[in-house]
């Protein structure tokens, strides 16, 4: 399924780009992560995204995100049914795609997005995993000048690591560049 996703948006994103537009967006991300031991972190890292329209106010969207932080796991022996919290480093990383609508306002863009594909974690000493990831959210972009805008986004991200389901809050800002 994720091989047909990446396909479909490498045949549609370059027709799209031709006929309508779009935009790159890089920036600060902060991601609010709940932890497979149910604890919630605070995580930093970074968003970028790549819009090509296929009409004046849909696009197919392709985002990518890194957050990196400390989480607690619990860390369980077998042999004693023991389980203890250990606070370990935590890279994470979401690749997803999907459809995005917006509608100018003067210097403002207001939009909203659902996005699907996999999300990637790992875990230093203590091993990795890959799962279904969703993002559902919005944001505005505040024009600056022609073609250039700040935006700011804030989206609810799922993402089922570890065999349990992570429901985070990640807030994002940057830059924009319209084409």
């Amino acid at each position: 399924m994720a091989r047909s996703l990446v396909s479909l948006l490498f045949l549609l994103l370059p027709l799209s780009v031709y006929a309508q537009g779009g935009n790159v967006f890089l920036g600060y991300s902060y991601l609010n992560v709940k932890s497979p031991a149910g604890d919630r972190s605070n995580q930093n890292g970074w968003n970028g995204s790549f819009e090509g329209k296929v009409l004046p106010f849909v696009g197919i969207v392709a985002d990518v995100s890194g957050h990196y932080g400390q989480q607690t796991i619990p860390s369980c022996t077998v042999a004693f049914s023991d389980c203890v919290a250990v606070d370990v480093r935590t890279n994470q990383h979401t690749f997803v795609f999907g459809p995005r609508v917006s509608v100018s306002v003067g210097k403002i863009t207001p939009f909203a997005h659902y996005l699907v594909g996999a999300g990637h974690i790992s875990v230093k000493n203590g091993g990795s995993d890959t799962s279904l990831a969703q993002t559902v959210g919005g944001g505005i972009d505040y024009k600056l000048i022609p073609l250039v805008a700040w935006r700011f986004q804030g989206d609810f991200q799922q993402t089922r690591f570890f065999d349990g389901r992570q429901n985070n809050l990640r807030l994002s800002t940057g830059i924009v560049l319209h084409f």
